[in-house]
Formats: structure tokens, C-alpha cells, sequence
């Protein structure tokens, strides 16, 4: 994928806003500040494209959600290490306290950042002159900013915010939707119906402007496939798997195509993957606040459990995994860079559509759907696998999809998943003492940051 990096004074008010917008500074900083008479706030069409195109923003998305999660383990000595930071580390034992004051975290501000940005380019493009020159150029920036906001909105649910359940979303706190670029403006929070009302909104109107391929070049870029591909991620992590099945079937039939994993990529490359890969719909990975899956640098183990699930000929056992003194951990993901994948890509289209034909009692498509995807992450001769009932072919899917994605969802399958009693209860071993996360624990929801609070009033999560 082609990152742009444009550097011009156009950008420069719009970028400079925009720090303080995940709250990380006062906003009376900012307001005390005198303007500069360089500074040119965004205008043209150009403009707003190059700040959606600012990849190291708008691409990055949080990771102390997966932080979270059970798929993998630390040592002591990286677990008091320098490479784990005092927010990681509260992370990692299901602490109650997480940050401390005056500490910011990019799991909260950088999502916000691209809220705000996305709020700029729709705020400029209302205040343009729309020609039939300009018109399909406009429409499709403003599709692009509409995604980039819903797929923000949803990130931040996902750590921030409980799951959605359609008991309790009309009382149960959602996060702050903020769809103006004041930053003056107070910030509140709306349940988790009105979060995932304005989600669905943003993408509704998304998929109506956006192009119907997915970019081959620009990834960075969403595209009808990939407003699908979200919905169908959205709607698994709510249990509605009708829905998320259509939605990944309507994914699929606009874009199918899957990495054979026997042809040119290297089992031994630290990054086998490109940016520009053929299975990535739509591109981001987990921003640089964490140390834990990163691959070359990454301090975190594989759970060996997990580990010993995959089978010799499984090629996704080198591909994803170097082993450091015969421990296996992270590499190289779709991002293809240090930092992990954590966009849209074929593999979890298959694997929610099969997963959804199971729970509609379809084992034959389920399993075609998960030998489809097999077929091309295992070496030799393939001999499909087989299902004695759709109750079996939703155990094989859901063994593949932690295998799959390993450092991907994992905190969303474990919150859904245990509300379909499954009762996961993941587990820490540090120093001789054990630490558990129980079924229905607050502490699968993240607390907002403490700056956060201090400066809006908003109420903070249970923990």
C-alpha cells in the first residue's frame, strides 16, 4: 500500500486541532493559542484527501484491547521490562486501575484524532460548491470520511464500551459521539444503542458514495467491500449472526480473493506479508503504544496451547510465529510492517459467513466456507474436514478462527462468546500467582483514561 505523508501549510491548523481532540492536551491550550498568519485551513479537495490519506493516523487503531485478551502470555522479566509500559502492565493482570492520572493513552486519543478529521473533511465538503465536475470526487471523499469516523466509533466501543446486547443497550453507557470538529464542544456519552445507531448510520451513508473495488494500490482507502466487511464484523461482535452473515455473503461477492499461502510467502521472513497483499479488503494496524505483538520487538509469548493446536503441515505456524529460544512469538501480519494488522481482510469474511451457517444449522456451507479457506494455509496434499452436525461445524470454525487470527478480535470473540456460555476464563501465571479474568467481570471493559475523565466530567466505567 501506498502511504501518503503530505506536508503542506493547508494541513498544518487542521493537524495541530487535531492532538488535542483525544483530550490529551487542555482544551484551553489550545484556545489560548495565538494563530499563525501561516497556518491555511483546509479548503480543496486536495486538502481533504490528504489529511484522510495521513495513513500513520487514520490507519492506526487501538491496541490494549487485545492486550486484553488470552491469546497470549509474558514472561517476568518482559513483563518488568522497559519494553512493557505501566499501562500494559495493569493490562495484563486485569488490574482495576489502568491509568494513572495525567497519563494519556493512544487507544483513546488516536481514534478521536480521526473522528475530528473526518469531522473537518465534512464539515469543508458542505461548504464547497459541488459541479458535475467535482461531484463524483466529492461524493467519494465524503464516503471515505463517513467510514473513517464509523470505523473509529467502533474501535473505541470495542475497549471502551460494554457489548452490545440488545437488553440493556438503551441504558448501558456508549461512548462520545462527537460529529462536529468544535472542540469546545462537551463531550457526553450516549448509550450503546445511539454508538451503534450512529455506526450503522455513517456506514449506510458510506456505502453509497464509496467505489465499488477494492483500491489496489491505495488500501488505506475503504470501499463498498470493506463497509460490508465492517458490518459483518460489527454485527458478530452483537450476536446478530444473521445479519453478519449476509453482510460477510455480500462482502464475498464483491471480493473473495485469498493468499495461497504455499506460493511465495517466506517462512522465514520476520514481515511475509506486503501491505499491498491480495486478502486485505482495507487496511490498519494496531498503533505504536503497545510493545506486546510487535513482531521483531514484540515481547509477547504465544499461548502454548494455541500453539500445539496447529498441525506440522499448517503453514500459518511459521508464517505467523518465530520462536525465541524455542517460545513461539508474533511476526509479521497483513500489515506488512512491525506494527500488527488489524483491518479487514478475506479471512474473516469466510470464517464469519461459515460461522454463521453453522449457527443457522447449514454445516455443508459452513464447512465449505472453512475448507476454502484451509486450502490455502496448509501445505501437501488437503483433505477437507468433515462435520458431524452443525453443532461441530461451529466448534471447527470457531478453532479456526482463534488459529487464524491469533492477534486479531480476540477480546470481541470473548466477550461474545462467553455470553453464549462458552465461560472462557482466561488466565495470567506471574511469579508463582495467578491472576483470572471471570465471566461478566467489568474488567473486559476498559476504563476511560483518567485525563479523560478529569477534564469532561463523564462518568467512568465500573471496574
Amino acid at each position: 500500500m501506498k502511504f501518503l505523508f503530505p506536508i503542506h501549510t493547508r494541513l498544518a491548523a487542521a493537524v495541530l486541532l487535531a492532538v488535542c481532540i483525544g483530550w490529551s492536551c487542555k482544551r484551553s491550550e489550545l484556545l489560548d493559542e495565538k494563530p499563525s498568519s501561516n497556518l491555511v485551513i483546509p479548503s480543496t479537495l486536495q486538502d481533504f484527501q490528504a489529511l484522510l490519506d495521513l495513513s500513520s493516523d487514520m490507519n492506526a487503531t487501538p491496541s490494549i484491547g487485545e492486550a486484553n485478551a488470552d491469546n497470549y502470555y509474558l514472561d517476568l522479566a518482559d513483563y518488568n521490562g522497559l519494553s512493557v509500559s505501566a499501562v500494559e502492565r495493569n493490562v495484563y493482570l486485569w488490574k482495576p486501575v489502568v491509568f494513572e492520572a495525567n497519563i494519556t493513552n493512544p487507544s483513546w486519543n488516536l481514534p478521536y484524532k480521526q473522528v475530528f478529521t473526518a469531522n473537518v473533511v465534512l464539515e469543508g465538503l458542505e461548504k464547497m460548491t459541488v459541479t458535475a465536475t467535482n461531484q463524483t470526487e466529492v461524493n467519494t471523499i465524503k464516503g471515505y470520511a463517513l467510514f473513517y469516523r464509523a470505523y473509529a466509533f467502533f474501535n473505541i466501543a470495542q475497549v471502551f464500551a460494554p457489548m452490545y446486547d440488545s437488553a440493556t443497550a438503551a441504558t448501558d453507557l456508549g461512548i462520545p459521539l462527537r460529529l462536529k470538529s468544535d472542540i469546545s464542544e462537551k463531550s457526553v456519552r450516549s448509550t450503546v444503542k445511539e454508538t451503534y445507531d450512529q455506526i450503522f448510520s455513517d456506514l449506510d451513508a458510506a456505502a453509497a458514495l464509496l467505489p465499488a473495488g477494492v483500491p489496489p494500490v491505495y488500501r488505506n482507502r475503504p470501499s463498498k467491500p470493506a463497509v460490508q466487511a465492517l458490518l459483518a464484523r460489527i454485527y458478530l461482535s452483537m450476536r446478530a449472526y444473521t445479519k453478519a452473515g449476509a453482510a460477510a455473503n455480500n462482502c464475498l461477492q464483491l471480493y473473495s480473493t485469498l493468499i495461497d499461502y504455499n506460493n511465495g510467502i517466506s517462512q522465514t521472513a520476520n514481515l511475509p506479508f506486503t501491505r499491498t497483499n491480495d486478502e486485505t479488503i482495507y487496511q490498519s494496524n494496531m498503533e505504536s503504544g503497545s510493545r506486546i505483538f510487535y513482531g521483531t520487538i514484540g515481547v509477547g509469548n504465544l499461548d502454548s496451547n494455541l500453539y500445539k493446536s496447529y498441525a506440522a503441515n499448517d503453514l500459518r505456524k511459521v508464517i505467523y510465529f518465530r520462536l525465541v529460544n524455542n517460545i513461539p512469538r508474533f511476526k509479521g501480519s497483513y500489515s506488512g510492517a512491525t506494527f500488527p494488522f488489524s483491518g479487514l481482510a478475506v479471512d474473516e469474511q469466510y470464517l464469519i459467513r461459515a460461522e454463521c451457517y453453522a449457527r443457522a444449522g447449514n454445516a455443508t456451507d459452513a464447512m465449505s466456507d472453512l475448507n476454502t479457506l484451509l486450502r490455502k494455509r496448509l501445505s501437501g496434499t488437503y483433505v477437507p474436514l468433515t462435520a458431524a452436525d452443525a453443532a461441530d461445524a461451529l466448534a471447527k470454525v470457531l478453532t479456526e478462527r482463534r488459529k487464524e487470527m491469533p492477534a486479531r478480535q480476540r477480546l470481541s470473540d470473548l466477550r461474545r462468546l462467553n455470553k453464549e456460555g462458552y465461560n472462557i476464563v482466561p488466565k495470567r501465571v506471574l511469579d508463582n500467582q495467578t491472576y483470572t479474568l471471570p465471566v461478566g467481570s467489568p474488567l473486559y471493559v476498559l476504563p476511560i483514561p483518567a485525563d479523560v475523565i478529569a477534564l469532561t466530567g463523564m462518568q467512568q466505567n465500573p471496574r
